[in-house]
């Protein structure tokens, strides 16, 4: 295969095989390879060592409430939509030491701690994720406070995005305008194409960074059939959307119904556990432990991600704000679809669907939704 000269905005072709190429030119320049695997029946989110470590040839199936993987029955690479992770586990991780002291004669010094975290390279980035990628960069970084942890993480950041081949019965990504295609954020986009025998991936290069590590992968200038071939690719996966979400007027429809007798009926099938938020790949709740040691002679202070289902979240002096499992779920919906909005100029959900596979009694946030609407228009 010819090898040639790469700049921004290049599109080029590379052979299946050669992905372990890429990867490797990922490594050669420093980077931690994170990207999809199998591991404990899912496909989740951990480091690659090696080609092998993706999930070859598998993909997922996903309802209200439902996951489970099974064999595809060709070896696509990225033939599954997403998992229980999301990308925040890295760029914001669940638990995060902010500092550390020692006892230090009849006082306490406060240690520095490592602030120079791994420069991650993350394979298989799907649209939804960056779009949710782009709502934290405004949480941690575009505000008028910049956590910088977060910041130290996202700027280091390689992002290989990958266009989807299909869509789960859960994602309405369409109706929230974030997929299936990649459109901005990445340094590589590769879309996987597999016709008969022959097995490839168009990559489009979005960034310097990206043309830097292309020019070390086997590649060959994209053709105009290559080009058709994705954008059928992504036309097909936009037409099979498995769930849709009106968002016209979402924010004072919800404002507007705050006393919705339907708040009552997913309150009562809510277990208030919080797996909505936690596989959510924009909620950044935390909580804050402070810890010392049996002897007391160290102590330190842990962020940890926290979840608006927990009582104790809203509990101030006096008692908790949201008490009842009706008043909490109504702030987690209200605050995604809605004073989101209002916060960061930018709606809290990007459609991935994750909320809704993994909700043990299979809540949909598209189905509340619309219950709302269609006793407003009834």
């Amino acid at each position: 295969m010819a090898k040639l000269s790469i700049s921004l905005g290049d599109k080029v072709t590379i052979k299946s095989e050669n992905i372990f190429n890429l990867l490797n030119a990922l490594r050669n320049a420093g980077y931690s390879v994170m990207g999809p695997t199998i591991r404990d029946g899912a496909i989740v989110y951990d480091e690659l060592t090696a080609i092998e470590d993706l999930p070859i040839g598998w993909t997922d199936e996903q309802e209200g409430g439902v996951y489970r993987i099974k064999k595809r029955l060709d070896n696509a690479f990225f033939g599954f939509n997403v998992g229980p992770h999301s990308w925040k586990k890295f760029l914001f991780p669940s638990s995060l030491r902010l500092w550390h002291a020692e006892k230090n004669g009849s006082a306490f010094q406060i240690l520095p701690e490592n602030n120079d975290p791994p420069k991650f390279a993350f394979i298989g980035v799907r649209a939804c994720e960056l779009h949710a990628i782009e709502i934290q960069d405004k949480v941690f970084m575009n505000g008028s406070y910049i956590d910088p942890a977060y910041k130290s993480r996202r700027e280091k950041a390689f992002i290989v995005a990958v266009n989807c081949g299909q869509a789960g019965k859960t994602c309405f990504c369409t109706s929230m305008k974030t997929g299936p295609k990649v459109t901005a954020g990445y340094d590589l986009s590769l879309t996987e194409i597999i016709e008969d025998a022959i097995h490839y991936f168009l990559v489009e290069v979005g960034s310097a960074k990206g043309a830097e590590i292309l020019n070390q992968v086997p590649h060959e200038a994209a053709e105009s059939k290559d080009t058709e071939a994705a954008e059928r690719i992504v036309e097909e996966t936009a037409k099979n959307m498995g769930r849709t979400l009106d968002t016209s007027n979402i924010k004072e429809l919800l404002y507007n119904n705050y006393d919705n007798p339907r708040w009552d009926d997913a309150a009562n099938r809510c277990l208030s556990c919080s797996n909505c938020t936690m596989v959510c790949p924009t909620c950044f709740c935390t909580t804050v432990e402070d810890v010392t040691d049996l002897k007391g002679e160290n102590s330190e202070r842990v962020r940890k991600w926290d979840s608006c289902f927990t009582v104790d979240f809203s509990f101030i002096h006096g008692g908790s704000i949201r008490s009842s499992v009706r008043s909490r779920y109504r702030q987690w919906l209200t605050h995604k679809l809605a004073s989101w909005i209002d916060q960061f100029g930018t709606s809290g959900c990007v459609g991935c669907g994750r909320c809704i596979t993994w909700c043990p009694v299979g809540i949909d946030i598209t189905e509340e939704v619309k219950a709302i609407q269609d006793q407003v228009t009834s």
